[in-house]
Parts: structure tokens; sequence; C-alpha cells
């Protein structure tokens, strides 16, 4: 069988299985046996694959169409341009993150005022905590993209903790993200910091199991906001003010249809200002900034 014929046999297969994007994941599928780039894969599809590389492919067709998710096969998934490890025990990022990775590093780049003689005064360091990391995308992406900043990345899951490490190590800024397993806050010193981030597990229980059947390969710990959606926000929104700097923010993705039931949150704590919502690149609400203070 060669490339070719592998691969149209595989979006044949992923057509029939209804399966989102089917001519990329035949080819992601290929790359990853073949371990090399899209322009080979391109180039040579009338090469012949070896018996092993063609019992591989098979093998990888039929996880996904027993709703694997391709990137729990090639352990590979690109956020905001870098690469990162992934497996069973975290979820995959998504584009719609990048929108809130975006306007943490607007906030990050403005100066602030120093109040006593209203003039711009340039953070020496900047602070963040990123709760419920996972991965690790949204910290090592802040590290990567932000000059002279300190991060603080929590999560619950020791297996999670592991994968972000490891991811902060493979683009070079493990020096720059100190990793905590903690429940939220409970194992944080009060320090404080001039930004709280987090993606949040938002998916009410009921829609879980409603979900794709790739999505359901997805830690459930990573997707089970509670029964409403709402539980991580009810407990982050209750505490991060303890942790934010005066006029520090706390960003907050969201669920396309929370945005004013986060707000109320925000808003019923009497604790921040300014609170404004951003709109991923589908035009859908999808993350939350408010402030302490200001």
């Amino acid at each position: 069988m060669t490339i070719k014929q592998a691969m149209e046999k595989a979006i044949v297969n992923f057509k029939l299985e209804k399966i989102e994007s089917p001519i990329l994941k035949a080819r992601m599928l290929m790359q990853y046996v073949l371990k090399k780039p899209r322009e080979y894969i391109m180039i040579y599809d009338s090469k012949k694959l070896t018996p092993k590389q063609e019992e591989q492919y098979i093998k990888g067709m039929n996880d996904i169409q027993k709703g694997t998710p391709i990137e729990h096969i090639t352990h590979q998934k690109e956020f905001m341009k870098l690469n990162f490890y992934v497996d069973e025990n975290v979820l995959i990022p998504r584009q719609d993150t990048e929108t809130l990775v975006e306007e943490v590093i607007k906030l990050a780049s403005k100066p602030r005022i120093n109040n006593k003689n209203a003039k711009f005064v340039p953070e020496l360091q900047a602070k963040f905590l990123d709760l419920c990391t996972g991965s690790g995308a949204i910290a090592v992406s802040l590290a990567k993209y932000i000059e002279n900043c300190e991060i603080t990345a929590t999560d619950i899951s020791p297996q999670a903790i592991e994968i972000a490490k490891t991811n902060a190590k493979n683009n070079q800024v493990e020096n720059r993200i100190t990793f905590i397993e903690s429940d939220l806050f409970k194992s944080i010193v009060e320090e404080k910091y001039d930004i709280i981030v987090s993606n949040p597990p938002y998916i009410k229980q009921e829609v879980l199991k409603t979900l794709d059947k790739e999505v359901q390969k997805e830690p459930r710990l990573a997707l089970d906001g509670g029964k409403d959606g709402l539980d991580f926000y009810q407990k982050i929104i209750k505490e991060a003010y303890k942790y934010l700097k005066y006029e520090g923010y706390l960003c907050l993705e969201i669920g396309y249809d929370q945005k004013e039931d986060v707000i109320q949150l925000i808003e019923k704590e009497e604790k921040y200002t300014n609170t404004y919502c951003v709109k991923d690149l589908c035009d859908k609400d999808r993350v939350i900034v408010t402030k302490v203070g200001g």
C-alpha cells in the first residue's frame, strides 16, 4: 500500500464515521507514522509503506474511528505556534484558549501608573498565577512571549503537573515557571500576583454525555464544571482578590453562553471593577477580564 492509498482509505473511513477534518487527520497520522513533514507526504505519496508502517497506520486509523483524538496518538498539539506534548491525562489545548493568552499578553504589556506622581512606571517583573494549568499551554506560552515574567502554575492532577513540566522544558522556559500540585489556591502562599489566569473546567454535567466521542476521551476532571458549569468560577472569583495586587487582573476563559452568569458572580463579590468580555475568532464570548481596585 502506498502513502496515497493508505491516506485515501483513512479519509473514506473517517468520512463514513463523520469524523471532523478527515483529510487533515489522515495526513497528521501519516506524518506521525513516517516521522516526516507535510511536504514529504505530498511529494512522495506514491512511495510504498513498509509492512510495519502500514500496520501502524491502520491501527491509528482504527483508533481514530473509535473516537481516540489524533493528538492522543501523535502526542503533539500546536498552540500559540509552540509544540506541546499531550496525552489522556490533560485537556488538549484549543484555539479558543489562544484568545485568553493573547488578552493576558496585552494586559501585561500595558505600563502601570504610579498614583503618587501620575507617571508611567515599568513593571520590574510581572508575576502570574495560572490555575488549572493542565498541559501548561497557558503558562508556557506566557513565559515564552512575555519578557521578564515569573509564573506559578497549579493543577490538582500530579500527572498533569508532570506533563506541564515536560512542556516547559521542551519550550526552554522551565526556569521561569514554578509548578505546584494544588486544588486551586489551597497550596498557594498568600503572595500577590499581577494577573491570575485560568481556563477551568466549565462544561455542565448534563452536557458531558452529549459531547463528541473524541472529547469524551479527554479527562473528565478537566471538563466537569458541576451541575451548572459554574463550580470553578465560584471558587476562583471568591478567592482570587486575596492573591491579586491592587489593579491586578483576573482573566477567565468561559463557555460561549456563560458571560452573564460569570459576570453576575463577579459583581456579587463586590471586590472587582472594570469587568469586560472578549470574543474569540468565531465572534463568541470567550474571555472575562476583571480587576481589583482602580
